[in-house]
């Protein structure tokens, strides 16, 4: 029997186009009415996920409860119930997400949920679970950071750097993925009692950031070379050009 839920009051305005085109077109299958309350919903976890995650659940268990079969409703549940500590309900969802959509693109965040639940063997077992590269290169990056932070849990810092040493950790190229991958190496190096390589990466990481926030400021003046990419890779690579 399912345990009582009131509906979070949608405020005037949300409207459901304000959910991204992939997401509406999960939601086709479902009649007009309901299809457009569930993206309002989705569309309030967008927007409460950062400031009020746990309002952010409450519209996420809303969606569910009217549409439980549609992939992305139960991703974005997993990832409500992630952010609010809630483990063992994100483990559970994300594996749900799975099975409907066939997609591993949540990887990481099921290694990460199993850390929570205090299982970093559980973690690692759970991201050797699929062939590395079958996932896209973002993917693969967070991953390494997940298997990273478990081996980590398990005491193990030699391990937890090589996990980690991984073809995108270049610190001459800045991708949207490089700030998060250069901050983890960091800190395992701190971890190893490595002060100064760690201070590198640290400074590389600020880098990095500073690189792609000019890459999204048109008016920046700053000179910056764009990375081509192969389609599976993302589009916002950049490398802050020479002096």
């Amino acid at each position: 029997m399912r345990s009582r839920h009131d509906d979070p009051i949608i405020p005037e305005g949300v409207e459901a186009d304000e959910l991204d085109r992939v997401a509406r077109n999960e939601l086709k299958t479902l009649s007009k009415e309901n299809a457009e309350g569930v993206a309002q919903h989705l569309v309030m976890v967008a927007r409460l996920i950062d400031s009020d995650p746990a309002l952010a659940h409450q519209h996420a268990i809303s969606a569910a409860r009217r549409a439980g079969r549609i992939g992305v409703v139960r991703e974005t549940l997993a990832i409500t119930a992630y952010a609010t500590g809630d483990y063992a309900l994100a483990l559970r969802e994300l594996r749900t997400y799975r099975r409907i959509t066939g997609r591993n693109d949540e990887l990481p965040m099921m290694v990460d949920s199993e850390r929570g639940l205090g299982r970093p063997e559980k973690a690692l077992e759970e991201g050797r679970s699929v062939p590395r590269a079958s996932l896209p290169v973002s993917v693969q990056v967070e991953l390494a950071i997940a298997m990273s932070g478990a081996r980590l849990d398990l005491g193990e810092g030699d391990a937890a750097l090589a996990e980690l040493q991984i073809p995108q950790l270049d610190p001459n190229t800045a991708f949207a993925y490089s700030p998060a991958l250069f901050d983890a190496y960091a800190t395992v190096l701190e971890e190893l009692g490595r002060a100064e390589e760690a201070e590198e990466w640290f400074e590389r990481s600020e880098r990095a950031s500073e690189a792609l926030d000019l890459a999204d400021d048109p008016d920046s003046g700053d000179v910056i070379e764009i990375v081509e990419v192969e389609d599976d890779e993302p589009e916002d690579a950049i490398e802050p050009a020479s002096e």
